[in-house]
């Protein structure tokens, strides 16, 4: 995986000065430090898919550009067979899988979510980012804390909430549950 984040963080720099973009002018908008962006530019850190997220609205860039390298074309349809979504491992008890990084102008992401609750500690980190988030639960219970709040949502069930409290999920009765989620 330290491979896909040195690719990402040079597609990431490149687009940054393309677009005449100061780190600091950057670090300011997202909200984060200037060490803890270089290190995902330089490949050092693991991106949040939310960050990932922050920084293609930021440059106006479809999200899958900055996972793949490829330039998104699809506008009509794109169809993404099971299991084949560009995976995005962010975060280590978390493993994206982008379901529509072809489609041109998303006005959301959509993505299965796997979380493995042997990958983290008592509690996993926590994330911010604008807009905002559905969450479905396809497999097992999953305890989500949104602003403190503690949720538990079983398959079937869903939550949509403003992203910009902070947030993290985690899953319950050590199994692994699954999520299809949409940040708008």
């Amino acid at each position: 995986m330290k491979e896909n984040n040195k690719d990402i963080g040079n597609r990431i720099k490149e687009l940054r000065n393309i677009l005449n973009i100061s780190v600091e002018e950057l670090t300011k908008e997202l909200g984060i430090s200037k060490e803890k962006y270089l290190s995902y530019e330089n490949g050092e850190r693991d991106i949040p898919a939310s960050m990932l997220y922050e920084i293609s609205q930021k440059f106006h860039v479809d999200m899958g550009l900055l996972i793949t390298g490829e330039e998104t074309r699809m506008k009509v349809f794109t169809i993404t067979r099971k299991s084949e979504g560009a995976l995005v491992e962010r975060r280590k008890q978390y493993i994206y899988e982008n379901l529509a990084s072809k489609f041109i102008h998303k006005k959301a992401e959509p993505f299965i979510v796997t979380v493995d609750p042997s990958k983290y500690g008592d509690k996993p980190s926590k994330s911010t980012h604008l807009g905002q988030e559905f969450n479905y639960i396809l497999k097992g219970s999953l305890m989500i804390c949104i602003n403190n709040n503690e949720i538990t949502l079983n398959e079937g069930d869903s939550i949509f909430f403003d992203s910009n409290y902070p947030h993290y999920m985690k899953a319950l009765n050590n199994e692994i549950a699954k999520f299809l989620a949409i940040i708008l």
